[in-house]
């Protein structure tokens, strides 16, 4: 959702450059952390102004040939981290004052495209949805994991009206095969009660098995609250964000930020105040 398809160059374009850079000002200069580096679209934008600096992260590995030639062309103004943005706490800072962090949350047009990784209900053959750096994948999850569970990430993290039907229905249909791509999708068309005209049927439970094995909801909290400790005075965090879930995290956060209260225990009692944006 946040990638627009340009010719056959297959290419990420980032969303909202132009108002993410009104809100940071990199023509000032300075060092910023790009947490979602995908292709680079943020980072390129950033570093026209010889006077910036970037730090990136991305948890996918196909991600590091683009930090490359981002490094070949920028040398000692570019460092790049195959890290999940949870784990920021690991990025050297050298003393570098951050002017501005930003997130830009979710997955690409290539990474959809990528039939290899499932993260799509038209793929075919295995679920795999792993962005990078993970634990377990969506079909570990589909033909392990007990109705209960399955109904409770398909209700909470994709917001499904029939997780239960769907939830029962792969537990009795992995009985007879390992379910795939195609076969959840089948599943899911036959459990629904109503067909949705405005999108596609499986959309919910697939984002729900996106967010679950990739560990969405915990990465973006763990992120955002390692950001404040490492953002310099009068800093921005910017946050795209697409999904209800997340958007509802990050409000509170903010909410919280804006109030002065301490976001979690583990915030020093003083911290910076930070301007804080979702878009």
């Amino acid at each position: 959702m946040n990638a627009t398809i340009i010719s056959n160059n297959e290419k990420h374009y980032p969303v909202l450059l132009d108002e993410i850079l009104s809100i940071i000002s990199p023509q000032n200069g300075g060092t910023f952390i790009d947490c979602t580096f995908g292709q680079g679209g943020y980072s390129k934008a950033i570093l026209k102004n010889p006077k910036t600096k970037i730090i990136a992260l991305d948890r996918d590995l196909n991600s590091e040939k683009f930090a490359q030639e981002l490094k070949d062309k920028n040398k000692n103004r570019f460092l790049f981290y195959n890290l999940k943005f949870g784990d920021l706490e690991k990025i050297e800072l050298t003393n570098n004052k951050i002017n501005a962090i930003i997130f830009d949350l979710g997955f690409s047009y290539i990474q959809i495209k990528d039939l290899e990784r499932g993260l799509s209900f038209k793929s075919a053959g295995p679920l795999d949805m792993r962005m990078g750096i993970n634990n377990f994948s969506a079909s570990e999850v589909v033909n392990t994991l007990d109705q209960k569970d399955l109904n409770l990430i398909f209700k909470i993290f994709g917001e499904e009206k029939d997780s239960k039907q769907i939830a029962k229905n792969i537990v009795r249909e992995r009985k007879k095969n390992k379910i795939d791509t195609q076969k959840l999708v089948d599943i899911i068309n036959f459990s629904k009660k109503k067909n949705n005209k405005k999108t596609h049927n499986a959309t919910k439970v697939f984002q729900a098995l996106r967010i679950f094995v990739n560990k969405e909801v915990s990465e973006l909290i763990s992120g955002l609250i390692k950001s404040v400790k490492i953002l310099g005075k009068n800093g921005i965090i910017v946050v795209v964000s697409f999904h209800s879930l997340e958007d509802k995290i990050i409000k509170f956060f903010f909410k919280f930020l804006s109030e002065k209260n301490k976001v979690s225990r583990y915030l020093p009692d003083s911290i910076n105040s930070p301007k804080v944006l979702k878009l």
